[in-house]
């Protein structure tokens, strides 16, 4: 039996290896991610779109568009009428998203900096923290943990969709992938909960 302390949880590095082991998360995820970038990378854009659209559809996630955005120097909206995809402001952030669904299927798991990465996209979002060099100083960025959550499962949903309708990927490989997908997002979830949710209890 190996021994895992709360204590150990809160390095990055013993969480993620904690987390990775528990979900059984192996260079073969790793692989199925990698191999799944031809068939995942194109649908980027259109995923990325309806993520958006979802977020539009209510005002408590959508409020957080409307204050520009650290680095967009154009005309950032004025309120949430004016919000939609076109927006520059909004397609700053859509590449934001892009970027990130594409290192999904491109990091290298095995790299320290790969988990850095995503541990800084939780701490990023918090408020507290910058996270990214490009946030030092900017005005902080908070979302609610729920919301995050919630917009995981539903990015997990399009693009699980996506792999078991894939007319050009077998049924091994669609396994693979979705079992890839499933456990990075998650892997994902917890990094947002190491930095929202504080698990000590009072003395």
């Amino acid at each position: 039996m190996r021994t895992i302390t709360p204590e150990s949880l809160e390095t990055l590095s013993s969480r993620v290896s904690y987390t990775r082991d528990f979900v059984n998360f192996t260079a073969d995820d790793a692989a199925a991610l990698h191999a799944a970038k031809p068939y995942l990378g194109p649908l980027v854009p259109a995923v990325v779109d309806a993520v958006y659209v979802k977020l539009f559809e209510f005002t408590i996630t959508a409020q957080s568009f409307v204050p520009r955005q650290t680095g967009f120097t154009g005309d950032a909206p004025v309120s949430l009428d004016d919000l939609n995809l076109d927006h520059p402001q909004i397609k700053f952030r859509k590449d934001f998203l892009a970027g990130y669904l594409v290192k999904v299927v491109s990091l290298d798991y095995d790299n320290p900096k790969s988990w850095e990465y995503f541990d800084k996209v939780a701490i990023m979002h918090t408020g507290t923290e910058p996270g990214f060099k490009h946030r030092v100083n900017k005005p902080a960025l908070r979302v609610e943990y729920t919301h995050l959550g919630l917009l995981l499962g539903f990015v997990e949903d399009i693009l699980l969709t996506a792999v078991l309708e894939h007319a050009e990927l077998d049924l091994k490989t669609k396994v693979a992938v979705v079992k890839a997908v499933n456990k990075i997002l998650w892997l994902q979830n917890d990094l947002f909960a190491r930095h929202y949710i504080n698990e000590k209890k009072e003395a």
